[in-house]
């Protein structure tokens, strides 16, 4: 399989009906480093985005409970989400029809995993950094800045920051964290988590020495207030 190219992990949406092709994208996602959400009705797709947006969704046309053309169609009254659609139809006019619709990309089937991982990484690399009211974070060459002041963060510390800021506000277990900090899926331990958190804190606290900006919730996990 694939690597990411250094990109920092995505948090990407599946949507896809058929579990042996949904299973399959979702291995390469996750063995590029990726944290993955699998839905397979459509009527569950809009929800979902409103609860917490992903960065990109892999989106297939034929789904049950809703059609994906018009899923797509009302992402975009209200998302930019990168969209790639997953199509079986091969008229040119439904593949012009869903970029018409602000899809990104599309891809027919059958098609290769490898061809999917390409494109998947063309379009995180076109992702603006993700920015969080002072808090600055450039995935593509894992840069992290608050309020323009550079944060000299090691690879993991720049992964655990980049989760938490993905929705700020939200506590995430120390389980959750473990899960995004290494791509070999090493075995760590909570204090491990918490020994990465205490170095973060310390360099956030370096440009930031008069907020607190990761809170621990005592027996949960951690959150970013920004």
């Amino acid at each position: 399989m694939l690597s990411n190219e250094h990109l920092a992990p995505a948090d990407i949406l599946v949507v896809e009906d058929e579990p042996k092709l949904a299973a399959l994208l979702c291995d390469y996602l996750r063995a590029a480093g990726h944290r993955v959400i699998w839905l397979d009705n459509g009527l569950a797709v809009v929800p979902a985005v409103r609860s917490a947006a992903p960065d990109l969704i892999l989106l297939d046309i034929m789904l049950p409970g809703r059609d994906g053309l018009d899923i797509c169609r009302e992402l975009r009254t209200f998302s930019e989400v990168p969209i790639m659609l997953i199509t079986a139809r091969v008229e040119e006019v439904d593949r012009l029809l869903g970029l018409d619709l602000g899809a990104d990309d599309y891809i027919c089937k059958p098609f290769s995993p490898r061809e999917v991982m390409a494109r998947v990484r063309a379009i995180l690399r076109r992702l603006p950094p993700r920015t969080t009211a002072g808090l600055q974070l450039d995935a593509s060459a894992y840069r992290a800045s608050y309020d323009g002041v550079e944060l000299d963060l090691t690879p993991v510390e720049f992964r655990l920051l980049h989760c938490l800021a993905a929705t700020p506000g939200r506590v995430y277990s120390r389980d959750k964290l473990m899960d995004h900090l290494y791509h070999d899926h090493r075995v760590v331990t909570d204090r491990t988590v918490d020994s990465h958190v205490k170095n973060l804190r310390r360099k956030l606290e370096q440009v930031a020495p008069e907020q607190e900006l990761i809170h621990s919730i005592y027996g949960v996990g951690y959150k970013l207030e920004l």
